[in-house]
């Protein structure tokens, strides 16, 4: 017999977002627009009861529980949406905010004493609306919207402005006159936007509020953590708080996500020091030399535990052991290139499993123009992304470095009170890799075109730095070898899409440029699903083909000799991250770059109309 539903339909909820956005563009902290309000996404703190499943991850878990200052994390995918009509709710809380509105009471002009004509309409705060709605002095209901403008500081908290007090210094908060909102022109120049109050006649300038401190010193306050959550706000090497500044509700700086992202990949190295861990105090603990461990091998049960390891990594193990040497922690991108470089070659027929499945290409008669650069080509057939938010920031991004790691010296506002666990989510795809000779990278990095190239490049970046308030002794240029191949990477994306299936948006890059070598990582991963169509390895295997295209491609923009010609320490323009870079050559969709289209230059891969010799790569033709 089926019993009989007593639950009630499920309230439909106010508005949708894919899991993915919920760590990235409307995490935590964030302000969206649902169909009929304007909202704060809550910090996860209230998001218990609405776990989705577990993402496990012991390298990005580690990381992450030492940037929060916690001995431990755990790490879970959002909410999900139920299709089940009877199903307990599941989402997200969010908070309305702002909490003033701009009635929409339709064309009222006022006029200036200059003559000029403004729309006006009337600014109320949330406690003076009946049922969500303006009541005007006419006896009428109309609609409100949320008000475009409110205030944050650069430690990530943001309320509203005070716009009685912003009018009027004199004035209290509550304050029982009518506020309103004069809008000339288009309405998008802050100085055509006044805040004015019936009482006392006076009228401001929404321009008023961009002059550093106007709004005041800011108060700490967290309403995504909860009604009245706040804290010490403090500047770096100060004891002072940060002061407020005007922010735009809607702008492309009111919110950063800052995410953390690993590839799943086997540490070589914790598989040796496991296989140790077996034996050790038994059978290795004592032994004297490298022959010792090739006579303790005969044992059956040391044999099993060491097998696929060579008598020399053993015994290297066993000497830091010994000798108490603690090894430095490697960074997360060191063990993702370690375990690309020591993919084993393909034979016959790959038959990919598990969620990391690698294999290097055989490649022979590279052409001219490849020869010497090119060192291994792998293609990953599986592989599984794993990306975790640990907080956000306003008006500046604050992105990992070229290691993959977020310094525990940035400043990230919380996404809890006292965090246990991250939002986390998965991707599964595939891709190719490539690797470049050391050497040769080694060598071109001392050709004096090159150095005098990289002076620019170091100049603008410099004046960047200047310019946002960030102390040089702490900012860190990425280097000449990460630029130049995060530049071929940005051509090699454009060219691979057009053949691969896959969209360029929705293809990935990861850049290595350290000591333990030098690599391109194109790949792409769908969250939810397999993600392997099998596009990007096919690819792969003529990888050269494009290598050539995108060099090619690269040696001439359709805006030069203009971006050939720009300067990185030009003033003028401001692009002090950019060399030879523009929509028409290198910058592509911000899903794909790891550095938000910065840190780029075509002059250090190729030959340019207005600058030779600093190319990686030569004029040879294949």
């Amino acid at each position: 017999m089926q019993k009989k539903k007593t639950q009630g339909k499920k309230q439909p909820p106010s508005g949708e977002i894919r899991q993915s956005q919920i760590i990235s563009t409307f995490g935590s902290g964030s302000m969206t627009d649902l169909p009929n309000y304007s909202v704060l996404i809550s910090g996860i703190n209230h998001w218990d009861g609405y776990r989705n499943q577990p993402i496990y991850e012991d390298r990005l878990a580690a990381r992450v529980a030492e940037l929060l200052d916690i001995n431990k994390v755990d790490m879970y995918a959002p909410p999900a949406a139920n299709q089940d009509p009877i199903a307990p709710r599941t989402g997200i809380k969010v908070f309305t905010f702002p909490a003033w509105f701009v009635a929409q009471i339709g064309d009222e002009k006022w006029t200036s004493q200059s003559g000029k004509d403004y729309q006006t309409r009337p600014l109320i705060p949330w406690g003076r609306l009946k049922k969500g709605k303006y009541f005007g002095e006419d006896k009428r209901t109309y609609p409100v919207v949320p008000v475009r403008f409110v205030q944050a500081c650069l430690n990530g908290h943001i309320s509203d402005i005070d716009w009685y007090i912003f009018v009027n210094s004199d004035c209290r908060s509550n304050c029982p006159a009518l506020l309103w909102l004069d809008e000339g022109g288009t309405g998008n120049d802050f100085a055509d936007i006044f805040v004015r109050c019936e009482q006392c006649k006076k009228r401001r300038p929404l321009s008023d509020a961009t002059i550093p401190g106007l709004l005041g010193k800011c108060e700490g306050k967290r309403p995504w953590l909860g009604v009245g959550a706040s804290e010490q706000c403090v500047a770096p090497d100060t004891d002072r708080p940060e002061k407020n500044r005007l922010l735009v509700r809607s702008a492309s700086n009111a919110y950063f996500s800052q995410t953390l992202s690993v590839i799943s990949i086997p540490d070589s190295d914790q598989k040796l020091k496991d296989g140790v861990n077996l034996v050790y105090e038994d059978h290795l603990k004592w032994l004297g030399d490298l022959d010792d461990v090739r006579k303790e091998r005969r044992r059956p049960k040391v044999a099993s535990a060491l097998e696929g390891f060579s008598d020399a990594a053993v015994w290297a193990e066993i000497e830091r052991r010994s000798k108490g040497d603690t090894p430095k922690p490697k960074s997360i991108k060191q063990v993702e290139i370690e375990a690309l470089l020591s993919s084993p070659e393909e034979v016959g027929e790959d038959v990919p499993d598990g969620d990391f499945y690698a294999r290097t290409r055989k490649f022979d008669g590279l052409g001219t123009i490849l020869a010497g650069c090119v060192d291994r080509i792998v293609l990953v057939h599986r592989l599984r992304e794993v990306i975790a938010q640990v907080g956000f920031t306003r008006f500046e991004a604050e992105m990992p470095d070229i290691d993959g790691e977020l310094s525990l010296e940035v400043r990230r506002a919380a996404l809890d009170v006292e965090p246990s666990w991250v939002p986390a989510i998965e991707n599964k795809g595939e891709g190719v890799f490539i690797a470049f000779n050391k050497s040769a990278i080694e060598e071109w990095q001392k050709r004096e075109a090159v150095i005098n190239r990289g002076r620019e490049l170091v100049n603008g970046f410099s004046q960047w730095c200047v310019r946002r308030g960030v102390a040089l002794d702490k900012a860190k240029f990425p280097g000449l070898p990460y630029v130049m191949l995060h530049s071929l990477s940005h051509l090699l994306i454009t060219t691979v899409s057009l053949e691969c299936g896959y969209a360029a948006s929705s293809i990935r890059e990861r850049i290595y440029a350290g000591e333990s070598g030098y690599g391109i990582l194109l790949y792409t991963g769908t969250s939810g699903s397999e993600g392997t169509l099998g596009g990007l390895v096919q690819v792969g295997k003529r990888i050269e083909h494009h290598l050539v295209s995108a060099i090619e491609f690269g040696k001439l923009c359709s805006n030069d000799p203009v971006c050939a010609q720009h300067r990185p320490d030009d003033s003028q323009e401001e692009r002090f991250l950019h060399g030879a870079a523009c929509h028409g050559c290198l910058l592509i969709a911000e899903t794909s770059c790891e550095r938000r289209n910065e840190f780029l230059d075509r002059a250090l891969v190729v030959n340019t109309v207005e600058a030779a010799g600093a190319a990686f790569f030569s004029d040879d033709v294949v």
